[in-house]
């Protein structure tokens, strides 16, 4: 049988169906068709999943491959190799390429090159909400939906014209897509960068003040508000907008939001001793900022964590702060960062987390995939949610080393992952 295995022994979990227990999976064909105890099974390939963890493959709503035009930082052989590596068994890639994916030929070639060069792993292109990202003109909409797009965003740049942050809304409902935000006012950030605050006066660094993000964040709100469509607030790191996002909620505005590993693992301290490999757009905020983020999570305020996998070349990085490309490579460390962070510091459970990092982005992208119902497709990641590791980025799948976690300990290691039943990763 094609694509066919039987994981004995792992304690499955799947927050979409409830799941929790030891149990096995017998996938045949490329899908999930049975999960009890004791099940057997001929001419199948056997997994020994006996003190691990199996769960739904992750699926990462906000992530940067750079290709095209860019692929000497990262491209889509290399990104979704460095995915499966984290356990991800799909990623939507924003749209700030070179050139930009504002157009159906840029969407196919993406979705083409993804399926005959990839790992596997399933790729969902994000379109441009302008063209050109520019914030002038809006794209063709209509002609990428119909080649594959999932999403839009103008993510890089705000879209600082709220007349056609509306119409982006409109269209995209029309076309049933949704709107994917980067909230930044650019002149509040003016040449800031990094969190505004006591450590950036420490290091003579300029500051970029909250209000930068938050205010956004609320002309967003009230745009999707006004005209009642939806909005995907991306990368959000402040109190003030993880706030801003819960009375929104609780007002029936039609808002979704995600926050990164990064928001909630680090913070601007690690920015002491100028280390270019924290600059990050938004930047990493204050301890409290941190555990708003957490609280988010936990509340259901922020339903999702993504990478913002941004990798760069070594010389756009290993320069001077103020002068460094923005962007950590995030694929590799976004399991053990977070199970760390959520799960060991007590905060959610594993099945909350991975229910924030499978379950919840499958069902806000309307994508296949988060869950291991019978039927299902056999996306399926294997975990070692116990199991001490150093992060080493010299050891990355991914082109961009780029992070600040290196030398770093965590828990939580990625053991196989599995796309339509063929594993496509191991260690």
């Amino acid at each position: 049988m094609l694509n066919s295995m039987l994981i004995r022994g792992g304690r499955v979990i799947d927050p979409a169906n409830g799941i929790d227990k030891i149990a096995d999976i017998l996938v045949e064909n490329g899908r999930v068709a049975a999960i009890g105890e004791n099940l057997s099974a001929e001419n199948v390939q056997v997994i020994d999943a006996s003190g691990k963890v199996v769960a739904p493959g992750f699926i990462d709503m906000h992530c940067h491959l750079r290709d095209p035009g860019q692929e000497y930082k990262e491209d889509l052989i290399s990104g979704t190799k460095a995915a499966a590596r984290g356990g991800f068994t799909g990623v939507c890639c924003m749209p700030n390429t070179h050139p930009v994916n504002d157009n159906a030929a840029v969407t196919r070639y993406i979705l083409e090159k993804a399926q005959w060069q990839g790992s596997g792993v399933h790729v969902y292109p994000v379109g441009a909400i302008s063209k050109g990202l520019e914030g002038k003109e809006m794209a063709e909409i209509g002609r990428m939906k119909q080649a594959g797009i999932i999403a839009i965003s103008d993510d890089g740049k705000p879209v600082a014209n709220s007349n056609l942050l509306r119409l982006a809304m409109e269209y995209a409902d029309y076309f049933n897509v949704f709107v994917m935000s980067h909230s930044e006012d650019k002149n509040l950030v003016a040449d800031g960068v990094m969190n505004e605050g006591f450590i950036s006066t420490k290091l003579g660094l300029p500051g970029i003040t909250r209000a930068a993000e938050e205010v956004m964040i609320a002309r967003d709100i009230l745009v999707a508000e006004a005209v009642g469509k939806r909005i995907h607030l991306c990368h959000v790191s402040t109190k003030g907008g993880v706030q801003l996002v819960r009375e929104a909620k609780k007002r029936g505005v039609r808002v979704t939001a995600e926050t990164a590993p990064h928001y909630i693992g680090a913070t601007d301290e690690w920015v002491i001793g100028y280390d270019s490999n924290c600059r990050v757009n938004p930047p990493l905020r204050e301890e409290e900022d941190r555990q708003a983020c957490i609280a988010g999570l936990v509340d259901g305020t922020l339903d999702a964590i993504a990478t913002d996998h941004a990798p760069h070349h070594q010389d756009e990085k290993k320069v001077e702060f103020h002068i460094a490309a923005s962007g950590i490579s995030g694929f590799e460390t976004a399991f053990c960062i977070s199970n760390t962070k959520l799960v060991k510091d007590g905060h959610l459970t594993l099945s909350q987390l991975i229910d924030k990092m499978s379950a919840t982005p499958a069902r806000l992208l309307g994508v296949e995939g988060g869950n291991l119902a019978v039927s299902s497709a056999a996306d399926i990641v294997v975990l070692d949610p116990d199991r001490e590791i150093t992060v080493n980025a010299e050891k990355f799948v991914s082109r961009g080393h780029n992070t600040p976690f290196h030398g770093k300990t965590y828990f939580g290691a990625v053991c196989m992952t599995i796309v339509g039943g063929r594993v496509i990763d191991q260690e």
